[in-house]
């Protein structure tokens, strides 16, 4: 089997374990990173032992590279990834997808007709936790679902300069919501608060989702948490799913006991697996460009609430 030629532009936290990973695979190349950043340059390119380059083109011009990690602050996702795709390479870039909505669609657009790959890193998805609640779901264990509701609190990450806590945290469950329900949002109505002085956006956020059916998902986010909980309920017509994402456990109660059994992965590592698997099957991706556009709508329709203190339709986000 040929060896895939992978790459990681910008490694901070999250492009560091990118970098991790890609590096302990038997089916990758690593050929190298790139970063503004001498100390996270020097650190990574060593620690692998592969190359660095200050300028990410000379990362995007190497003739091995098919695949490149976009771990760069979301400010910065348009002009990285628009560049990657017209190097012909296939992308995977952290969420959000971008930073406003007119970057993402254009991102998806120029992907198409270049024919590269796209996915969005939107990795609790392949929480293996997330992964059995919607086998349950689907086997109709908890019935018709009613409502959820997910706790994502934690300390303040001083690496987070460019987006506030909606951006950062709550985008996860509100895709994972999206997910397991097989619905997109409707209407969005969301409160948000700045606390911290070190924090230039919101540091906490809460927010309700109504989903097509009339699904109701209840969102609770903080950076103000001395402790980190990453938790999400499911509430059916007869039973609930609790699950915790960091422990990757699960608890299902209902009309009849159940023993749920999880085999505990690492999600990003999943996440880069089944990348690298589309790419070399020439498959569609999992997560696609149009499922990072869709909760980057839901982030955006949350942030105009809280602006306007209205509910927002997510059909009035273009």
């Amino acid at each position: 089997m040929d060896k895939i030629g992978v790459g990681v532009i910008g490694v901070g936290a999250m492009g560091y374990n990118h970098a991790r990973i890609y590096s302990k695979l038997d089916e990758t190349d690593f050929i190298g990173v790139s970063d503004l950043n001498d100390l996270a340059l020097s650190k990574t390119s060593k620690k692998y032992n592969i190359s660095g380059y200050k300028n990410y083109e000379d990362l995007l011009s190497h003739d091995e590279l098919q695949i490149v990690s976009v771990c760069v602050p979301t400010t910065h996702h348009y002009k990285v990834t628009m560049k990657a795709i017209e190097y012909g390479k296939d992308i995977l870039v952290e969420k959000p997808i971008s930073f406003t909505l007119e970057e993402a669609k254009e991102m998806i657009r120029f992907a198409k007709e270049k024919g590269v790959k796209l996915s969005i890193g939107h990795v609790e998805r392949f929480n293996p936790v997330v992964k059995k609640a919607k086998e349950l779901i689907e086997n109709d264990v908890i019935g018709d679902i009613v409502s959820s509701f997910a706790k994502r609190v934690g300390p303040f990450p001083p690496q987070i300069k460019d987006v506030g806590v909606a951006t950062d945290l709550a985008i996860h469950d509100l895709d994972v919501m999206a997910y397991l329900f097989d619905e997109k949002a409707k209407q969005i109505y969301a409160t948000m608060g700045s606390i911290l002085e070190k924090c230039v956006y919101e540091d906490h956020a809460e927010i309700m989702t109504t989903f097509e059916t009339g699904i109701t998902g209840i969102l609770e986010v903080n950076w103000l948490t001395p402790y980190k909980r990453r938790e999400l309920e499911v509430t059916g017509t007869e039973g609930i799913i609790s699950m915790d994402y960091i422990n990757q456990t699960i608890d299902v109660y209902g009309k009849f006991a159940h023993d749920v059994t999880i085999n505990q992965e690492e999600p990003l590592k999943e996440e880069i697996k089944s990348f690298l698997n589309a790419a070399r099957t020439d498959t569609e991706p999992i997560i696609t460009g149009e499922d990072g556009l869709n909760a980057l709508k839901m982030i955006l329709a949350a942030n105009k609430s809280s602006r306007e203190h209205i509910p927002i339709n997510i059909s009035d986000i273009k």
